[in-house]
């Protein structure tokens, strides 16, 4: 048995070296100037290059008139099939007019133990762009790819964690358009600024407060940035926090390209139940802490800003204060498209009516789309009729909320005449 197993192995090997020598090489011609470089997949450190070869290759010409084999697999949440290169197969690439050619190889010794490697070959005369250029090139790619496949996830105190599936995107939360390009522009500049951030000295992280009512959208938020950064997300609770070094070391367990998010920061802060300090807190937003690892973002958020210490509010701490405030008719744009395919409300009938009734009542983001889904529950397409029957419960439903916003107001003047009545006498 092990006689066949040998000769089986040795049949094999012959096969993928006669398959190097009459495959083609991508118009390698003369042999004898062409270089070799042996990449092999290693686990303990990870090897770099061949996990970037690994991601980069099926995004170039995997399949061309030399492949015989290809392996094809697709996993529930991807939206389409992934391809990958099967032993002795081989791909070619281009470089800034330089032909290279990549051969992937499975090879399994004598001892059981099994080789995979890539194998990539080009002219010798072209070593020193390929390992200056071309491999960081490839690694880049891998990178991008990476990011762009990445599955977030959504991890608490206890280290569980669950696949962040939020659908928000900056397109479709409901903020005024210009907010929404000054916070994806910060962002942006934010996770360019590597050097700047290393040149200057300071932890690269940036602090973020979403302050304003509940139901304006502040979630929402926190998982469109994640999105747009593909970032995990780390709640952490600070209502479970035991002390300052168990603060630590849930910050010290969270990983690199994240955002932290602490909800309700004041109500955490001024909790009589606390068992953390206000000065381990600040360690961990702007001190030693705060330096133990790379490309973070902290978000805070808060129904209620004027009661945070100021200690709390300066640069360094929550760089970018964002008001999340009631629906604003630019606000209910983008609502009314997500929700009733509605793409020119400006030119619908009730427009002005209902950009009046925005403006003079206090109503969030999270109310108009809780009226909107007991119409839309069914999932199906909107109709003109459809739409103009939304709208005017809308307006139904305005016109209520500022009676009631306009009764509140009457109550509360009454109760402070009243008290300020009985004053005198109460003395």
């Amino acid at each position: 048995m092990n006689f066949i197993l040998e000769l089986l192995l040795l049949i094999s090997t012959a096969l993928n070296y006669l398959a190097t020598l009459i495959s083609p090489r991508h118009d390698l011609h003369d042999r004898h100037e062409d270089l070799t470089f042996i990449i092999r997949q290693d686990y303990r450190p990870p090897n770099q290059v061949y996990d970037a070869a690994e991601r980069y290759l099926p995004t170039i010409n995997l399949i061309n008139p030399s492949t015989r084999t290809i392996q094809v697999s697709k996993t529930q949440r991807q939206e389409t099939v992934k391809l990958a290169m099967e032993s002795g197969e081989q791909v070619p690439d281009t470089f800034e007019d330089i032909n290279l050619n990549w051969r992937y190889v499975v090879e399994t010794f004598r001892d059981g133990s099994v080789e995979h490697r890539f194998e990539l070959t080009f002219q010798k005369k072209h070593k020193e762009k390929v390992m200056s250029s071309y491999l960081p090139y490839v690694v880049g790619r891998a990178e991008a790819i990476k990011k762009e496949e990445k599955i977030l996830k959504l991890s608490n105190l206890t280290n569980s964690s669950v696949d962040l599936e939020h659908p928000a995107t900056f397109e479709t939360i409901a903020m005024e358009p210009d907010l929404k390009i000054k916070i994806m522009k910060d962002l942006d500049r934010f996770v360019a600024r590597r050097e700047f951030y290393k040149k200057v000295g300071k932890a690269w992280k940036r602090g973020y407060l979403l302050y304003g009512p509940p139901g304006t959208g502040k979630s929402s938020l926190i998982a469109a940035m994640a999105n747009h950064l593909k970032f995990d997300v780390f709640d952490l609770e600070l209502a479970s926090i035991r002390s300052d070094s168990h603060l630590k070391s849930v910050v010290l367990s969270t990983t690199n390209r994240s955002i932290l998010v602490i909800e309700d920061i004041d109500c955490s802060v001024h909790s009589k139940d606390n068992r953390f300090t206000l000065s381990g807190l600040l360690n961990f937003m702007d001190g030693l802490w705060s330096s133990c690892g790379d490309e973070r973002v902290i978000v805070f958020t808060t129904n209620h800003k004027d009661r945070l210490d100021p200690v709390l509010l300066r640069p360094g701490r929550m760089d970018v204060h964002i008001h999340m405030s009631y629906c604003t008719p630019s606000a209910f744009r983008i609502l009314a498209s997500n929700y009733l395919g509605i793409q020119d409300f400006d030119s619908h009938r009730l427009k002005g009516e209902i950009v009046g009734l925005l403006e003079s009542t206090k109503v969030t983001p999270a109310d108009i789309c809780e009226d909107f889904l007991k119409e839309n529950d069914d999932d199906v397409d909107v109709d003109d009729d459809d739409v103009d029957a939304a709208l005017e419960r809308v307006v139904k439903f305005l016109k209520l909320r500022k009676l009631e916003g306009a009764n509140n107001v009457d109550e509360t003047e009454t109760q402070e005449e009243e008290k300020a009545g009985n004053g005198p006498e109460s003395e």
